[in-house]
């Protein structure tokens, strides 16, 4: 289906993204991407706006995979959603029943009549079904939008005094699914496994969550994103259900026949001071546990890359390489393959689908034993969301430094985890998670 196209030039690019997500939640379903100005390095644009469904697919993960290829094949069009953990059921024999207070389908994807593009300051809107004019008049409406928060929204809710501080922590008491002790005793049945041989490294999480609460999802997803600004944050909007993202990982992307992968094993924090900052990410390049955990998982994401890949042309192109954002050093290594013209995108996705990252080796085994002793269905954590183009590319990320929210239950959780190997030590694998949940925490007891 044809869409009509206008382009706009604006002034000021942080501003219009504040406007375009405000003016954006008018609508039931929404998806915004912001690549944070790393641009250049990860995406195709510095934002994205998909808004009001023309069609969508909403299923659960009983044959995911085949209606969503269904669903992609025949409109040939932009679409944006998302993908839960749990439709690894749908590619292996797996199952998922533990506690979801989130209740958010399984899988959701959905063609936008809205469609919007920032690149510099450059705006491209993509509109279907359009009546006369509703691009440029959306656009003034956009444009004129007196909102509060703008660029020092971080600076403000900083200085929220301590008043408002208890109010927030009164209406969001944070609890653990896990607590200490029972974390210490289950990541240690998860070494006897791998002392076993059972596996060779597992990503085990724990939930966060509040229970009778209730937030401004824009604003948390503003504050969430100023802490961090990584290259794949994301809001959904779905009804009464809310993903604030704030991801620095790529799942997987498709240019042409190109496909890439990065997945992120090994994560040390940031200080203050240039000197000790520097030598803290030289560190972490030499850390033999950080550096095993992300070899492993660059091992399972090149077996399967291989699935559909032309023989012969998976590659490294980067091992270990530390990435450093506002929060973290992170260590990131990218895989790449080529596939036939003729590949199918779903075929790609099903095939390396869910992202070793958020499983561990082998993967099906680690599966199996995460799912035993976590006590939360995953759901969306660690599950996927992005975006088709028209031309069968797409690019997903990986849910992970995200709030989940149900309004309508007044639910709020988010989840953190880390790669379990034979080197670990429980103790720092506790640490690294409550280093992983700072943010989101502050985000939520800070923002307006």
């Amino acid at each position: 289906m044809q869409r009509t196209t206008r382009t706009f030039s604006v002034d000021n690019t942080i501003e219009f993204k504040n406007n375009l997500l405000s003016w954006a939640q008018q609508f039931e379903t929404v998806i915004w991407l912001d690549s944070n100005n790393y641009h250049q390095k990860y995406s195709s644009f510095d934002g994205a706006l998909a808004a009001d469904d023309f069609t969508s697919i909403k299923t659960d993960y009983y044959n995911a995979f085949e209606k969503l290829k269904e669903y992609q094949t025949i409109t040939k069009d932009y679409l944006f959603g998302y993908i839960t953990y749990d439709v690894k059921n749908d590619v292996e024999q797996l199952s998922s029943k533990n506690f979801d207070g989130l209740d958010f389908a399984d899988l959701y994807f959905f063609q936008p009549k809205k469609l919007v593009f920032i690149k510099g300051n450059s705006v491209e809107f993509h509109y279907l079904r359009m009546v006369d004019d509703e691009i440029e008049s959306d656009f003034d409406e956009i444009s004129k939008l007196s909102i509060q928060t703008q660029t020092n929204d971080l600076e403000d809710t900083q200085e929220l005094d301590q008043n408002q501080t208890d109010s927030r922590e009164e209406n969001i008491k944070i609890k653990l699914r896990i607590h200490k002790d029972e974390y210490h005793a289950k990541v240690t049945q998860v070494l006897d496994h791998i002392k076993k041989g059972d596996i060779y490294e597992a990503n085990f999480c724990q939930e966060f969550y509040a229970e009778n609460a209730t937030i401004n999802p824009v604003e948390v997803y503003k504050h969430l994103n100023q802490i961090s600004e990584p290259p794949f944050a994301s809001f959904l909007k779905l009804d009464d259900k809310y993903a604030l993202c704030a991801s620095p990982e790529r799942y997987i992307k498709k240019e042409g026949t190109k496909i890439i992968s990065q997945p992120i094993k090994g994560t040390a924090k940031r200080l203050v001071s240039a000197f000790d900052d520097a030598q803290l990410a030289l560190d972490l390049t030499r850390d033999e546990k950080e550096r095993a955990e992300n070899v492993m998982i660059v091992d399972l994401v090149r077996n399967d890359l291989s699935k559909t890949a032309k023989i012969g042309s998976v590659k490294v192109e980067e091992l270990c390489k530390v990435y450093s954002f506002k929060q973290v050093h992170q260590l990131i290594s990218t895989v790449v393959s080529e596939v036939e013209e003729n590949t199918h995108p779903i075929d790609v996705l099903q095939s390396t689908f869910p992202m070793g990252s958020m499983t561990g080796a082998p993967k099906v085994s680690a599966m199996k034993i995460i799912e035993n002793l976590e006590e939360t269905k995953r759901g969306l954590y660690s599950g996927t969301i992005g975006y088709f183009t028209p031309d069968n590319n797409f690019d997903f990320n990986v849910i992970i430094r995200s709030i989940l929210y149900n309004e309508a239950e007044k639910y709020i959780s988010y989840s953190v985890g880390g790669a379990i190997t034979a080197q670990s030590v429980v103790e720092k694998e506790y640490e690294e998670c409550l280093l992983k949940a700072k943010a989101m925490k502050f985000a939520l007891l800070n923002s307006k």
